[in-house]
């Protein structure tokens, strides 16, 4: 009789070798001159290079008589962009939309235009020199740049970029309403109640998904008078949403089985615990208080997320919140923390309960 070896299992092949990345001096050089891709990115939408190109390769010229510039400083701003992803360099020196460029037209559905340039407005260049004396200090360095406060400052001295930081806003919180309705469970839920939730973007989106629930949108009266037209008389959704003028780190006059709070709690740990303790003033045990954040920690969207936490220590003296930062502020203001789950790339979701 006779016996066949089995056959051997084939060797598995070795994993790939990383691709080495840039070496360190070359990076920290990159890293030092990150100013120039972001002033890059700003010209890009203020000359709305990403609108005028189309779907067909397109060279300098075309593009500079488009956007009315000169043909050679625009293809040494587009081969630098090109370096960071944002537009691509055909073989014969034309130029074609990246995922990332097309971000930057106005007419994209998740377009970025407004936040861009938010980013990048003429202000932040006077600050972001100033860093190392709002580290030192813990505290907002606008006011000694600026002369005054940085919303004071905005309405009154800066109506442009006031302009853009009102479009950036509305952009951002519309695409993100979106993934907050799509992630809440409205089960057992009549009332929901948007607190300091600008033109109410998110409770459009509920109210629009939940056909049997009301609403109210609860901020300030600068704010709620541009609330969004589905919740303004005549909208859509008037006759199921309520508009409550008022600041909710003084008080909450609102009663509702589920409270939204999403990205207000970031500027000073007072106005947070003031808000948090109104909450838990005004609703009835058992009712559910969302909070939704940005985290500098846990968060596939660190880079930015951090940046953002040191603008805000420069413009405001605010910060954003780690995970265990938030869950504190909650806990001493009573609430029951359950379940906390990512909305996007940008936003966790924070479930609490009112205690009996």
């Amino acid at each position: 009789m006779t016996t066949v070896s089995p056959t051997p299992a084939p060797t598995p092949a070795p994993p790939p070798a990383p691709t080495p990345g840039p070496p360190p001096a070359m990076r920290l050089r990159e890293l030092a001159f990150g100013a120039a891709c972001a002033a890059a990115v700003r010209a890009a939408a203020r000359l709305g290079v990403a609108d005028a190109l189309g779907e067909s390769p397109t060279t300098a010229a075309e593009l500079a008589k488009a956007v009315h510039t000169e043909t050679l400083p625009l293809q040494r701003l587009l081969r630098a962009l090109c370096c960071y992803g944002v537009f691509s360099e055909t073989e014969d020196g034309a130029f074609v939309h990246t995922d990332m460029s097309r971000l930057l037209r106005e007419d994209d559905p998740h377009s970025l235009r407004y936040i861009s340039l938010w980013c990048t407005e003429p202000w932040t260049w006077e600050v972001w020199p100033r860093l190392d004396d709002a580290v030192r200090s813990g505290t907002s360095v606008f006011p000694e740049a600026f002369g005054k406060g940085f919303f004071d400052y905005l309405h009154q001295d800066a109506a442009e970029s006031a302009h853009v930081f009102n479009r950036a806003m509305t952009t951002s919180s519309k695409q993100s309403a979106l993934d907050v309705a799509e992630l809440l469970d409205l089960t057992g839920v009549s009332v929901v109640a948007d607190i300091g939730g600008g033109q109410g973007h998110v409770l459009a989106s509920l109210l629009d998904k939940h056909p049997e629930v009301r609403g109210t949108l609860l901020d300030l009266p600068g704010v709620v008078a541009r609330a969004d037209d589905r919740l303004r008389d005549g909208g859509d959704l008037a006759g199921r949403a309520d508009i409550v003028a008022g600041d909710c780190r003084e008080n909450i006059p609102v009663e509702a089985d589920l409270y939204i709070i999403k990205n207000i709690l970031e500027w000073d740990d007072e106005s947070t615990r003031r808000t948090l303790r109104n909450v838990v003033a005004a609703a009835r045990p058992g009712a559910r208080v969302v909070i939704i954040e940005n985290l500098v920690d846990d968060t596939p969207s660190m880079r930015f997320t951090t940046a953002m936490d040191l603008l805000l220590l420069l413009n405001v003296g605010g910060a954003k919140h780690s995970r265990d930062s938030l869950v504190g502020r909650m806990s001493d203001a009573g609430l029951i923390i359950g379940e906390i789950r990512p909305v996007n790339a940008y936003l966790h979701a924070f479930e609490c309960v009112v205690p009996g």
